[in-house]
């Protein structure tokens, strides 16, 4: 137990070490902890701490039973008593000192990140007072410049303009091309639906035909 207190400790003094100089191992520490901070993270972290804090207070009180008892019997000190409270003297020390260092970690990562959103923000800030405040004339060589810009840019704009229009010329007579299509696919539509009326008609005329002269060939025959 005190073995992993130790490396708790030191681990936590680690960070706060990287969190004090500035080199990249700070930022990878930071994107660690936003990291742990998302999801289940914070959960985690509150059990472990609360965890920690309870056995703490655990041995606290167990420091504090040995000493009523050496008070109550007023004997001697048994050496083995002196052990066991020196190590849970020392259990309660490290655990107050582990919590103290998570405490100090969680708030310089809150610092460090407020810090970094005020010196954005001031640095966007001294952006736009500099675009504002900057009233010098521009060169003439600026002013070529410009104006070379703006002419390409007007050749381009004239360009895409008249792409514009030859689209939209191939838009419409394509438009009117499908209209034309259309039309003559009903006429075509129209045109078979009254030649198949009219085939119709010629078979029923052929049938009656046939009748009238299958009748008259059996009169012959009678």
């Amino acid at each position: 137990m005190i073995q992993l207190l130790f490396s708790l400790i030191f681990a936590e003094m680690a960070l706060i070490v990287a969190f004090v100089f500035k080199t990249p191992l700070r930022k990878l520490v930071i994107m660690g902890l936003d990291r742990l901070k998302r999801g289940r993270g914070p959960v985690v972290v509150k059990t472990i701490s609360g965890t920690l804090f309870v056995l703490m207070v655990a041995t606290v009180y167990n420091v504090v039973a040995i000493q009523r008892r050496w008070i109550q019997d007023g004997a001697e000190v048994n050496p083995t008593d002196q052990v066991i409270l020196a190590k849970h003297l020392l259990e309660a020390s490290l655990m107050g000192f582990s919590l103290f260092l998570a405490l100090m970690i969680d708030r310089l990562h809150h610092y460090i990140r407020e810090l970094r959103i005020r010196r954005k923000s001031a640095e966007a800030v001294k952006k736009q007072n500099r675009v504002f405040d900057d009233n010098r004339p521009p060169a003439p060589e600026e002013i070529k410049v410009l104006e070379d810009e703006m002419s390409k840019m007007r050749g381009m704009i004239g360009k895409l303009e008249k792409q514009l229009e030859e689209k939209n010329k191939e838009a419409g007579s394509a438009e009117a091309n499908a209209m034309a299509l259309k039309k003559q696919s009903e006429g075509f539509l129209l045109e078979y639906d009254r030649l198949l009326e009219e085939n119709q008609n010629l078979r029923s005329q052929l049938q009656s035909l046939d009748r009238k002269f299958s009748f008259s060939e059996s009169k012959k025959v009678m």
